[in-house]
């Protein structure tokens, strides 16, 4: 039976080694064969919110070292940042982004009307940053600084690493045509949606977030 901090260094290990083998191009290619493109993209989305549980509530069991006290203006900084989190991942899960992940029907994707890549690049890691940065605040105690740090640190890193691999799977000149996106505002009733989505999810968010993980986000 795993205590202290041993369940949290093992939840993180597999949260590494599940993001890391599946999505070698050799790996990667033999799921996809198996399961479809639409089959890989949910079993893994599936595989990934399942660790990613399982890392948070293995912090919430590991031994408690505070390095810096709470207070109740903290609470204030991941109630708004993560509203503009959600904003993001809602807007771009699903949208054509042959730059970087979460994207879909990538072959439509025109670097003239980019929507909101022609902005932000790597949305989704965008939005995991902000989720991570803002929940290190009122978490100051050990392993929640080292989770909400390692998953900051993850998404930025994961930027880096990816525009590298495209690079090498599209070719300098097609990455750097794809890259060269214009950025504008072009207001669309599917844009519309899914901020009324986004708006729904996040409230959501806010009522199960104290029943589900027994924090109460609202100060």
């Amino acid at each position: 039976m795993l205590g202290g901090w041993g369940e949290f260094l093992l939840a993180f290990a597999v949260f590494f080694l599940s993001h890391s083998i599946p999505t070698r191009p050799g790996v990667k290619a033999a799921l996809v064969g198996r399961l479809g493109a639409r089959g890989f993209t949910l079993a893994y989305s599936a595989l990934s919110t399942a660790v990613l549980a399982w890392v948070i509530f293995a912090a919430a069991r590991a031994p408690i070292v505070i390095l810096w006290p709470w207070a109740m203006w903290q609470n204030h900084v991941p109630v708004t940042a993560m509203a503009l989190a959600v904003a993001i991942a809602v807007l771009a899960i699903g949208r054509p982004n042959p730059l970087s992940f979460g994207g879909a029907k990538n072959d439509r994707f025109d670097p003239r009307n980019p929507g909101l890549a022609g902005w932000i690049r790597h949305p989704l890691l965008v939005a995991l940053a902000l989720w991570a940065g803002s929940h290190l605040v009122p978490n100051g105690n050990l392993a929640h600084v080292i989770l909400f740090g390692l998953f900051g640190g993850f998404a930025l890193m994961g930027m880096k690493l990816i525009d590298r691999r495209q690079k090498r799977l599209l070719g300098a000149q097609e990455w750097a045509r794809l890259s060269n996106t214009t950025r504008r505002i072009a207001p669309s009733v599917n844009g519309v949606a899914r901020l009324v989505l986004a708006g729904v999810i996040y409230l959501g968010l806010l009522h199960l977030h104290g029943p589900v993980l027994g924090v109460y986000p609202l100060p």
